[in-house]
């Protein structure tokens, strides 16, 4: 075998289709645009969501919510996540971000209260809910709100 007597298989290759050829061709006079019309110029390009000069969809719709730009966006951490990760004695973001339960330590946090607790321990977090601050407060520990505002 050479690589000049390679072929491709059988039905691969199709003719090219040659438009305006003649009117016997199938394809000619017009070759295939139809009569008139803006499809049928040269030239001719239509962006996929031009509606032909109706009110274009995004105008139609009306205009809703709002985006506040000082919201605040907590991450949340539940007591039960904290006793899964066997975290004890002083917790801090940091710690909390080693064991895997936020994100970052630039964004705020805000403890919640599903799940139990039995240590005694000390958070600190952003923003904590009065259920989860009771719990803590009741098996012993204490809860130290940080007011520095995280770098955003």
């Amino acid at each position: 075998m050479k690589l000049g007597t390679i072929s491709p298989p059988k039905g691969a290759v199709k003719k090219r289709k040659r438009l305006g050829s003649g009117v016997g061709s199938g394809q000619g006079k017009t070759s295939g645009k139809g009569h008139k019309g803006q499809r049928s110029r040269s030239g001719s390009k239509i962006k996929p969501w031009f509606e032909g000069g109706q009110m274009p969809l995004q105008r139609r719709l009306p205009k809703i919510g709002f985006n506040n730009p000082n919201k605040v966006v907590f991450q949340p951490v539940n007591l039960d996540d904290i006793a899964r990760k066997g975290l004890t004695g002083k917790i801090t973001p940091e710690a909390l971000r080693a064991a895997g339960l936020i994100r970052s330590t630039k964004r705020p946090i805000k403890l919640l209260g599903r799940g139990e607790i039995t240590e005694a321990l000390q958070v600190q977090v952003h923003a904590a809910s009065t259920s989860a601050s009771d719990k803590i407060v009741k098996a012993g520990g204490t809860v130290e709100i940080i007011v520095e505002k995280p770098a955003e």
